[in-house]
């Protein structure tokens, strides 16, 4: 099985990664990758915030960003996080997001915690980051979402 590689969104695989779509119905519940990518140019939360494309067989078939503070252990935000409506449903989300958490660890080795949203009522992604470990906090963000943290074992 070809293994998943992470690449930094850049101007030779932007139109790639603009072309991951999703089923209409999951479409309010992740932000798009164009504007996951303004976000990158102007960093609303973070001082650092990289966009990420996920590849498979050479071809790009999800997204991801990470908005984080440089050289904190706990301010590492997955989000964004999406699979391309045709790569649905064969285990690849939950792949996906086991190599972006070694992802962060190795390229972020003192990051210690890393949080992310999920919206009210997406229940597919609520499972998928529990089984990964992921814990509810019972808080809201200022835009409803329901934050999680996973602590990493260090």
């Amino acid at each position: 099985m070809n293994p998943i590689r992470i690449e930094p969104i850049n101007k030779n695989n932007w139109e790639e990664a603009l072309a991951i779509s999703l089923h209409k119905s999951q479409e309010k519940l992740v932000p798009t990758v164009i504007e996951s990518l303004a976000w990158a140019y102007i960093k609303p939360w973070d001082e650092a915030f990289d966009p990420y494309v996920l590849r498979k067989d050479d071809k790009a078939y999800g997204f991801f960003y990470l908005s984080y503070t440089p050289n904190s252990t706990d301010n590492y935000w997955i989000g964004g996080f999406q699979i391309d409506k045709g790569y649905q449903g064969n285990g690849l989300g939950k792949e996906s997001l086991k190599k972006i958490l070694e992802f962060i660890q190795e390229k972020h080795r003192q990051c210690e915690v890393i949080s992310l949203t999920i919206e009210k009522g997406n229940d597919h992604a609520r499972k998928l980051y529990e089984k990964l470990g992921f814990i509810n906090q019972d808080r809201e963000n200022q835009d409803g979402e329901i934050v999680y943290k996973l602590k990493l074992n260090k």
